[in-house]
């Protein structure tokens, strides 16, 4: 079981972490070379130029060669705080604003809490005394006595863990309807502002049943005529066109090869650029590129163009699924949400995403085909939440050495070193967890998508709540009962079995420790390197180098993407639900988490500000 050294040492590395990844940050973002991926948002919304635009020899370009600014390469802490609300409303839209204000909310509900704790518990809990009786018993560290665990049974001091217990919820429930009251004012104010989008008046309806004789088409228009008179205005049919859809991207890949040679031309007029008709350039004829490019262009136009006509003919290409426009929000809303058949698994509808939320793959799925694919992932879910205890049982592991080296003393050399005992259970318990968590969410996010949703707003949302149970189940459930477990493995073996419900309630509020090396790991080296955006700089730097030609591939390029919705807000809600059991059994928890709660609310009112999509 970690220490207050174990933690100490923990904190050490973690906040040097903190510092190098923070450091790096400020040295990389002022050179020219990274200009495009740390003020990525800038370039989109034309407020901020190409550092070739604004002097400097070709080194300059690349190195920053004004020293002055590495003195003032700090500046951009007082910049992340410069943009009001509105203004963050205004640049980087209404959601990322409101995500914001989850990490206030955090700062809201346990700063006072935070406070009244450590004032009023920890002295209650430091007096108890009841684990020095155990110690012989149970596996003890000197930070436990600060928990309730150290509160002797029956104690008339336990009704001040209550009291507090009572009024920290109530707190938590009163800033809860104080800011769901706050965000349903912007949202609404946010709405009116907006202009109208075609979505607010469209409907997607699928499962469309065939009718012989008639086109998919012809059976949504009469469909729609008949029982919506008034309100239907038009509909737009969905086509498989994968074929269509290569020539397109040949197309634009041809495009900007025209755009590269002209440009070349352009800064040489005297020398046209040539290339050879073989595969990749390397053999056959030497051609002009410019006209080459053009006359490939011109060719795949015209088979474009067969394509699509071969596309509309073509009974099996067209889906059993369209877009469905009304007149007003009130029939669209209306067609939505009611069923349009006496067959449940027929003229399925719902609100039309946007056309870039559009999930295109998953469009014409059965109505049963879908209800298999749920069941099937939800079997699947659960057992891979259960095989995911193999690895958390094996972090547990490595965080309660003590309990092992009773039952094992043949590792008694290793864990007696204090410097590896230390650096085994106050680091790596925690980094162990993050590095079997780190491919969890791309598992959940195909689950998702073999679910069958057309929506990719909502395949983030589902991936999102899957990631959340497994949270909920493994890291915070599993990590107790487990952990747990190898904590007291020796009083569990050698006790009466009536003795081990005891031991578990004691135990419990001792696994504070496990997770605030998990909070440190996370919550602050991990929101650390997340500023840093060191993938999404090798990768513009590597297509920087050879992909750019010009520049639509160079916008291409810095795309900003967007904050992971399926692995931030499932960790966030971990936050939260540590804070909340921990506040009045273990209250020393909650500084750690206020610092996440800060810390990250800085960096990512930062990165709204200048690099990513929410």
């Amino acid at each position: 079981m970690a220490t207050i050294g174990d933690i100490g040492v923990s904190a050490l590395i973690n906040i040097l972490s903190m510092l190098a990844f923070l450091i790096a940050f400020a040295l990389l973002r002022i050179q020219p070379m990274n200009d495009r991926v740390y003020f990525t948002k800038w370039y989109i919304a034309g407020k901020r130029s190409s550092p070739r635009n604004r002097g400097g020899g070709v080194v300059g370009k690349i190195v920053n060669l004004n020293f002055k600014t590495y003195l003032s390469f700090l500046n951009w802490i007082p910049q992340a705080l410069q943009m009001s609300e509105s203004e963050i409303i205004a640049h980087a839209g209404f959601d990322s604003a409101v995500f914001l204000r989850i990490y206030l909310l955090g700062l809201k509900i346990f700063g006072p809490i935070a406070v009244v704790a450590l004032l009023v518990l920890i002295p209650v809990n430091a007096s108890g005394g009841t684990l020095f009786f155990l110690s012989r018993d149970l596996v003890v560290s000197n930070i436990d006595k600060l928990s309730i665990s150290n509160v002797r049974p029956k104690s008339y001091k336990f009704f001040v863990h209550i009291s507090m217990e009572y009024l920290f919820t109530f707190w938590a429930c009163y800033m809860l309807y104080k800011e769901y009251d706050r965000v349903a004012s912007m949202r609404l104010k946010f709405l009116a502002s907006k202009d109208r989008c075609p979505e607010q008046f469209t409907v997607l309806v699928r499962n469309v049943p065939h009718i012989s004789g008639h086109t998919v088409s012809d059976s949504v228009e009469s469909f729609f005529q008949k029982n919506h008179p008034g309100h239907y205005l038009c509909h737009q049919g969905v086509y498989s066109a994968k074929k269509f859809a290569k020539l397109v991207k040949k197309r634009n890949k041809l495009q900007n090869w025209l755009d590269y040679n002209q440009l070349k031309f352009e800064r040489q007029p005297d020398k046209r650029p040539t290339r050879k008709t073989g595969f990749l350039g390397l053999w056959g004829k030497r051609v002009d590129s410019i006209d080459f490019y053009k006359q490939e262009i011109k060719d795949l136009d015209e088979k474009m163009i067969i394509e699509r006509q071969k596309i509309m003919k073509d009974p099996k290409s067209v889906m059993p699924a369209a877009f469905v426009s009304f007149k007003s929000r009130w029939g669209a809303a209306v067609c939505a949400q009611t069923q349009q058949s006496k067959n449940p698994t027929l003229w399925l509808t719902r609100w039309a995403p946007e056309p870039r939320d559009v999930y295109w793959k998953n469009l014409a799925i059965p109505f049963v085909s879908l209800t298999i694919r749920k069941l099937m992932i939800s079997v699947l879910l659960f057992a891979l939440v259960f095989f995911y205890i193999i690895p958390i049982a094996f972090v547990q592991s490595l965080a309660n050495l003590e309990g092992l080296e009773r039952v094992a003393p043949f590792l008694r050399p290793l864990i007696e070193w204090k410097l590896a005992k230390s650096f085994l259970q106050g680091f790596v318990p925690g980094l162990a967890l993050k590095i079997f968590l780190f491919v969890l969410p791309s598992i959940l996010m195909i689950m998702s998508k073999i679910e069958g949703h057309v929506c990719l707003s909502v395949l983030e949302r589902r991936t999102a709540a899957k990631y959340y149970y497994f949270m909920l189940v493994n890291v915070f459930l599993g990590s107790i009962v487990t952990g747990t477990a190898f904590q007291q493995l020796h009083a569990f073996l050698h006790q009466s079995a009536t003795q081990i419900p005891r031991n578990i309630g004691v135990s419990i509020p001792m696994k504070a420790t496990f997770f605030i090396t998990y909070i440190m790991i996370d919550g602050w080296a991990g929101i650390a390197g997340e500023i840093l955006r060191l993938k999404p700089l090798v990768i513009f730097q590597l297509k920087k180098m050879f992909i750019v030609k010009t520049e639509r591939d160079l916008e291409k390029a810095m795309d900003p993407k967007s904050i992971d919705f399926p692995e931030t807000l499932p960790s966030l809600q971990l936050y939260f639900l540590l804070g909340t059991v921990y506040m009045a059994v273990t209250p020393i928890l909650l500084p750690f988490i206020l610092i996440f709660f800060a810390f990250a609310f800085f960096v990512y009112r930062h990165q709204v500000s200048y690099t990513i999509e929410y």
